[in-house]
């Protein structure tokens, strides 16, 4: 007998595995992270068998009960894993076939590995998906009542980290309160993809026995089946589409970290980041560093970059199903892991962050943030936005000369510029006037921010459960 007898595919072989290969090609080593759902497949699948005649009701009590104790000895640490036997589905088979005998080598009819694959990997995007809406939905909660309670707090709205005009930093949070939104209902619609059948399909042919790919469907939790076998076994476009959404999302999280870094810089000091979420200097002792959003911001790459590898390893394949497809967990497993231990992170990191309101608000009234607000005070007085355009232009200008704000010109100064400008002026320059003015939808006022709040409340609780 050769050694490849020994392993579940090896009949047709008469020379063992080279060594070199074996490792080469083991996969165990990262796709026993499925065990869990490639047990609740194989019971699924094992039911089903029983349905259709082809298990008794003895062999299907003694698979199920053997698949339930070799998940109490995984997830008690007590399963010896074996790269000669390739990967999670084969070890955990053929533990099954020591443990209860003959019973356990039906356990395998009518289905193949490409199919048994494509399945875990399905119900395992499902349970991460799931997992990460839940977190990005309480990330999104913390930033609702953060918003809401800083609604009139008054900061420096940017463009080319330029000072642009006044805002409210409650504003500024729902901003990252609708990035998040998109990612969390990308995922949530990806979810409706990711959840269908691939099991029945078997290698790429489907299979001669008469098996329910509906019941096993059902019993997994699957909206529906695959109606295309050679599609089921050799789709990955649900592995791209979560890659490429928590690669979105990562970027959201980094232009978030960019910003919390920035605003906790000490040309800022917007924001105090908690000692939890820092660290300090080997050398300097007065730093305290935001490396946790730095972090964050660095991880983002990583997942651009585990999508491009995906999008490359799908590339060229003709179908049906080839080993390139080992590939794919890795690069997934990363991307997974990195999301949801990154919205975790930003999320505690936001929880505890102290703003300096005095700060903010002594901010907004420099780099003349309320200099449109001048430009349409004279559009309301009949003068052409062009025109009020150059004008306030020309009064910046003298205040550069002057190194002064608008608020420190005399009205007989302003009036200089144009004869229209009144004492009423200077309540339109005071940054408060500027926020409490943009009272539309989408605005910056903080009537529209509370307002907004409230609709983000109802949107997260629209949440289809899951």
């Amino acid at each position: 007998m050769t050694e490849n007898q020994d392993k579940l595919w090896g009949g047709r072989f008469t020379q063992p595995t080279n060594s070199v290969v074996e490792q080469f090609s083991s996969s165990v080593a990262f796709d026993r992270r499925l065990y869990r759902q490639d047990i609740a497949g194989s019971i699924a699948h094992a039911r089903m068998l029983h349905k259709v005649g082809i298990l008794t009701k003895t062999e299907f009590d003694a698979i199920a009960d053997g698949l339930e104790l070799i998940l109490s000895q995984i997830e008690s640490d007590k399963f010896d894993w074996a790269i000669e036997l390739e990967d999670v589905h084969m070890n955990i088979e053929q533990r099954l076939t020591d443990h209860i005998g003959e019973a356990g080598k039906k356990l395998h009819t009518g289905r193949s590995r490409n199919d048994q694959v494509a399945t875990d990997l399905r119900l395992y995007v499902r349970d991460v998906t799931d997992s990460i809406v839940s977190e990005l939905c309480m990330f999104q909660n913390t930033l609702l009542n953060l918003a809401e309670s800083e609604a009139n707090t008054v900061l420096p709205g940017f463009t080319h980290l330029q000072v642009a005009q006044p805002v409210t930093f409650g504003h500024h949070l729902m901003a990252w309160f609708e990035m998040l939104d998109r990612d969390r209902q990308r995922f949530l619609d990806s979810r409706k993809r990711v959840n269908q059948s691939p099991l029945g399909a078997a290698a790429l042919a489907g299979t001669n026995f008469p098996i329910d790919r509906e019941m096993t469907a059902s019993e997994l939790g699957f909206e529906g089946v695959l109606s295309n076998s050679i599609d089921a076994v050799s789709d990955r476009d649900f592995a791209m589409e979560t890659a490429s959404i928590a690669a979105i999302t990562m970027v959201h999280l980094s232009r978030i970290g960019e910003e919390l870094v920035i605003w906790a810089s000490t040309g800022y000091q917007f924001i105090t980041i908690s000692d939890s979420y820092a660290t300090g200097s080997s050398i300097m002792p007065q730093k305290k560093n935001p490396d946790i959003a730095e972090l964050v911001r660095g991880k983002s790459a990583r997942t651009a970059g585990n999508l491009q590898a995906l999008l490359m390893l799908m590339k060229a394949q003709p179908l049906a199903y080839n080993r390139d497809n080992q590939e794919d967990k890795e690069a997934l497993f990363d991307t997974l892991d990195t999301v949801s231990a990154s919205i975790k992170i930003m999320h505690g990191m936001i929880q505890n962050i102290q703003p300096d309101r005095a700060r903010m608000k002594a901010a907004a009234t420099e780099g003349f943030a309320t200099a449109t607000d001048l430009a349409d005070y004279l559009v309301l007085r009949k003068v052409s936005f062009r025109d009020a355009h150059e004008i306030v232009g020309k009064i910046v200008r003298h205040c550069l000369e002057k190194n002064c704000n608008f608020e420190m010109l005399s009205l007989a100064e302003l009036k200089q510029y144009h004869p229209s400008i009144e004492e009423d002026i200077y309540e339109v320059l005071v940054p408060e006037s500027s926020v409490n003015s943009k009272n539309h939808i989408g605005g910056t006022a903080p009537q529209q921010v509370l307002e907004a709040v409230r609709m983000g409340r109802k949107r997260l609780g629209e949440t289809t459960p899951i």
